[in-house]
């Protein structure tokens, strides 16, 4: 399982309009992961992902570049790029126009920008359930 460190890159970079700050971890296009990323702090993916997505605080920005085969869950979620999994945003889920989202959406508030795709349902509830996860059967 890969753990999501601070560390990898927290340096100041070119800043989009979806991360002004300089203490945004940015992930670039380059990037493939596959496992489980987890941890805290503002996160802008623009990079390949597949497993699944856990901030405990802060926000995850999958960039227009971004290409997500996951379940997300975080405080706050923006999407410009692909997202292929349930959205889980504890405070806030947003779709950018640029945005293509296979899955359904849970959150407290949820904004989907006129051109964004959504195949999948939504639901705005204070109470956001968490992902499920499979379990691995140990008689097999």
């Amino acid at each position: 399982m890969w753990k999501w460190s601070r560390e990898v890159e927290n340096s100041p970079r070119q800043q989009s309009v979806e991360s002004p700050r300089p203490d945004v971890s940015h992930i670039g296009r380059s990037i493939v992961i596959k496992g489980d990323v987890s941890g805290s702090g503002d996160v802008y993916f623009e990079g390949e992902l597949e497993g699944s997505v856990e901030l405990l605080d802060g926000s995850f920005t999958v960039g227009s570049d971004g290409r997500i085969s996951a379940n997300v869950q975080a405080p706050r979620i923006v999407v410009q790029g692909r997202v292929n999994g349930n959205l889980y945003g504890l405070e806030r889920a947003e779709l950018k126009k640029s945005a293509t989202v296979v899955g359904d959406i849970y959150a407290r508030r949820i904004v989907i920008e006129d051109g964004a795709s959504l195949a999948g349902s939504v639901r705005a509830h204070k109470d956001i359930p968490r992902p499920q996860t499979r379990k691995v059967d140990t008689a097999a």
